[in-house]
C-alpha cells in the first residue's frame, strides 16, 4: 500500500531577506526555521532544503542497505550513514556524497562495498535524485 508524507513551508518576504518555517505535518515532530542565509552561508540554527535532502537520503540508504544485507543472510548490527549535499548558489545541488560505516559480522570489506553500491543505486531517494551525481564511500567498522 502506498503512503504519502507531508510537510509544508510558510515563507515571508523576498528570497535574500525573507524567512520561513518548515513544518513536518505527517510525523508531527515540529517546525524548523529556514532562510536563504542558512542555505547559502552558515546554518546558524536553521535548516535548508539540502539538509532535509541529506536527512532523507541518509535514512533511506541505511534502510535499503540493512534490508539488502539481511535478505542476503548477513544482517548488520549497525549501519551509520552520513549524506553531504553540496549546494552552489546560482547552480543548485551539485552532488551528494554518502559515507557509510557498518558492522556486519561475517562480511568482508569488498562484500560490504558491493552491497553499499547496490543500495546507493536502489534506495528510493537515490532513484528520485538520479539527476544528481551521487558518490559513495563505504567501510566496515
Amino acid at each position: 500500500m502506498a503512503t504519502t508524507r507531508t510537510a509544508h513551508t510558510a515563507w515571508e518576504g523576498n528570497l535574500l531577506e525573507g524567512k520561513g518555517v518548515v513544518t513536518f505535518d505527517s510525523s508531527g515532530i515540529g517546525e524548523q526555521p529556514v532562510t536563504w542565509a542558512s542555505r547559502a552561508e552558515q546554518a546558524n540554527g536553521k535548516t535548508s532544503p539540502e539538509e532535509l535532502i541529506a536527512a532523507a537520503h541518509s535514512s533511506c540508504f541505511s534502510m535499503a542497505l540493512s534490508h539488502a544485507l539481511a535478505g542476503a543472510g548477513i544482517p548488520p548490527t549497525r549501519i551509520e550513514t552520513k549524506a553531504d549535499v553540496t549546494f552552489q548558489p546560482g547552480t543548485g545541488i551539485t552532488g551528494i556524497h554518502l559515507s557509510v560505516e557498518g558492522t556486519v559480522p561475517g562480511l568482508d570489506a569488498d562484500g560490504f562495498a558491493a552491497a553499499a553500491e547496490d543500495a546507493k543505486k536502489n534506495c528510493p531517494v537515490s532513484q528520485a535524485l538520479a539527476g544528481t551525481e551521487i558518490t559513495l564511500s563505504a567501510k566496515l567498522a
